[in-house]
């Protein structure tokens, strides 16, 4: 048996959770995820019914995590030999930026997309203020930066990578020089490319 059963369905967030697999040099077995008719074992794992969530078939027992950025930081600590834990000085920045991302940045993106901009009055009642600030915001941190931590990449680099990365492609990040570059040096991954292919090569056979 595989050490995770992994959910996911190519076009979803599971691209986030295969890339960090791919980074930890996890072994794995992949159950795609038909939209119209989930798997028992899926539902049974995470009722929500969303994908990612893997369950880890530990010595002690199964652990199933759900949320791609928990299943992120959930590889880095399970697998310590791949390097993509936080030192001690960087774990602030570890923490805070992936937690931003799958906040702030999240949200920032989501309601904009379904058409909500909040109102002045409104920006101190939701968790990323506005879009606007949100992305100023993640722009600056990458202005000097050439990773999450400085300069060495970390798992929080796959959460926060994939946001820049998808908002890159699908138009909800403004292309400008620190998210452009950032996203280039990932995309040179080893790891990056080979979880892409995987996903790729899916969705094309999906598309036949």
């Amino acid at each position: 048996m595989a050490d995770y059963t992994f959910f996911t369905n190519p076009m979803s967030r599971g691209q986030i959770a295969r890339w960090a697999l791919h980074e930890a040099g996890a072994d794995y077995r992949q159950v795609l995820v038909d939209w119209q008719d989930k798997p028992a074992e899926f539902v049974a794992a995470n009722p929500m019914g969303k994908v990612p969530t893997i369950i880890h078939h530990a010595p002690g027992g199964d652990r199933t995590v759900s949320e791609a950025a928990a299943i992120c930081a959930y590889l880095a600590e399970m697998h310590p030999a791949a390097g993509l834990l936080p030192r001690e000085a960087e774990k602030a920045e570890y923490f805070r930026w992936m937690f931003f991302a799958a906040g702030p940045v999240e949200q920032a993106i989501t309601s904009r997309n379904m058409g909500f901009e909040p109102r002045p009055e409104q920006q101190r009642m939701v968790g990323w203020g506005s879009y606007e600030r949100t992305m100023h915001t993640l722009e600056a941190h990458f202005s000097a930066r050439a990773f999450v931590c400085g300069d060495r990449f970390t798992m929080a680099d796959v959460y926060v990578g994939s946001q820049v990365d998808w908002g890159l492609t699908f138009g909800t990040m403004a292309p400008n020089e620190a998210f452009v570059a950032y996203a280039e040096r990932l995309q040179q991954r080893p790891a990056y490319i080979a979880a892409k292919a995987i996903d790729s090569a899916l969705i094309a056979e999906s598309r036949k």
